[in-house]
């Protein structure tokens, strides 16, 4: 997403559902009525719940798929349970597929949900992809249809991966990436939602996709321009790579518009370095060999939208993540920036979703409407250590930005815009990219905030 104070495309979506929250009520009434809200209140309207045991995938229905134990059990194809057309939208060809189907067992939200966000993690050889849907059931006992949350593959060269549009029923509707209930001040919820799974292979192929974890995060956070200030507990400090989004301006203008939009799979690539994640030459291959940081290149390619029509969708870049070796990457939201500390002392940085007007955050230089950067610690004084992409240079990339303003940016859910209109902002969006097999200490971290 870009970081220019302009309408990314995910806030035109988002205004849409923010205007039918705000109503009538003005700004004023609005901020007087969060502004003394329980700061752990955000952590208790979230529910994560994600499929990942053998046992797990063995208690959905299947129809043409099986388990598959080991160190990372997951989800194949086993007798395809038929063939399928599928005309790809964004070049024009229809190709014919096997496909096999696993649907969850229903998962009853703990927290009623105004959203959910699905996440993914799959290895997709050539030759294949796989889609993923959302089922669900409101809180008066009706049903949605089945919604597309993302037909996705590893590489470009089979389908080009996407997000599906105009998906509604009246009462809810897909933003990109994300269910959200059209009017949330109606008191409708998403009650319970079931997921269901398509893998896709060439006919004939003996290759398959391979899931190995499948969830998605319901909340229900409140309306909020202000959040209270947190105590500060951590100093800690982790290193991780530095990478600008603002050196790639220009490249590869066909994945949103090169790197100055790219600050979602320039965080991504830092942080799947700090965890040990490397891509080949081969792989790099393809880049031309005259742009710095080609891997931050290859991030954008293969974490782009084709419907979206840029790099910043949630679930694609966690997905991307869990494409190298022992990673699993989610989609969540957390409620605090103590969140954030317990995540830093176990060694886990985080990749955070944010929007700002320039003089609301000291030291960033510009305002944005939608932008992603990489929590790497705290310092003595609480004031949070980012690497942020929008950076002229890798070497500026490590950033301080002070405490109070960098909770508050986060974890409200609005704001007022350039122009002084109430618009949407993220709440406490994030994306946790761990190892496949946590460490007991990263264990008990990611259960603290929730992730399991």
């Amino acid at each position: 997403m870009s970081r220019a104070e302009q309408p990314s495309r995910r806030t035109v979506l988002a205004v849409a559902v923010a205007a039918a929250v705000a109503g009538t009520a003005g700004p004023a009434a609005a901020v007087g009525t969060t502004a003394d809200a329980d700061p752990d209140e955000a952590a208790r309207l979230v529910d994560n719940h994600a499929w990942t045991t053998y046992s797990d995938w063995r208690a959905g229905t299947a129809q043409g798929t099986r388990a598959v134990a080991g160190s990372r059990p997951g989800l194949v194809i086993g007798a395809p349970a038929g063939t399928t057309d599928y005309t790809d939208p964004h070049t024009g060809t229809t190709a014919t597929w096997e496909y096999a189907t696993w649907t969850a067992p229903v998962h009853t939200l703990a927290v009623p949900s105004t959203e959910v966000i699905a996440s993914w993690n799959a290895h997709t050889p050539a030759g294949t992809w796989i889609q993923i849907e959302l089922q669900g059931t409101y809180s008066d006992g009706t049903a949605t249809p089945w919604y597309v949350m993302g037909r996705w593959a590893a590489g470009d060269g089979d389908i080009k991966r996407t997000s599906v549009d105009d998906q509604t029923d009246g009462k809810s509707t897909i933003w990109t990436d994300t269910f959200a209930i059209d009017d949330p001040a109606t008191g409708l919820r998403l009650a319970s939602y079931r997921l269901r799974l398509t893998l896709y292979r060439r006919p004939g192929a003996k290759n398959t996709p391979t899931v190995w974890r499948l969830g998605a995060m319901g909340s229900d956070v409140p309306d909020r321009f202000t959040v209270p200030a947190s105590t500060p507990g951590l100093a800690r400090e982790l290193i991780v790579p530095r990478y600008s989004q603002e050196i790639h301006v220009g490249q590869y203008p066909e994945y949103d518009n090169g790197g100055e939009a790219w600050c979602s799979p320039t965080s991504s690539q830092m942080i799947i370095e700090y965890w040990g994640g490397r891509l080949t030459k081969e792989q790099l291959a393809w880049v031309d060999p005259s742009y710095a940081d080609p891997q931050v290149c290859h991030a954008a390619r293969y974490t782009y939208d084709y419907q979206y029509a840029g790099c910043g969708n949630w679930p694609f870049n966690a997905a991307y993540a869990a494409t190298f070796k022992d990673l699993q990457g989610v989609v969540t939201r957390l409620g605090s920036l103590t969140d954030l500390e317990t995540l830093i002392a176990a060694g886990i940085p985080a990749i955070t979703s944010q929007s700002f007007l320039k003089e609301e955050l000291t030291g960033a230089g510009y305002g944005t409407s939608g932008h992603l950067m990489t929590v790497i610690g705290f310092t003595a004084e609480g004031d949070v250590i980012a690497n942020d992409p929008a950076s002229p240079s890798d070497a500026a990339v490590r950033r301080v930005y002070k405490r109070r303003e960098w909770e508050n940016i986060w974890l409200r859910t609005k704001r007022y815009n350039a122009s002084g209109k109430v618009v949407s902002a993220t709440g406490g969006v994030c994306y946790l990219y761990f190892p496949a097999c946590p460490t007991p200490r990263q264990r008990k971290a990611l259960e603290a905030v929730g992730v399991r």
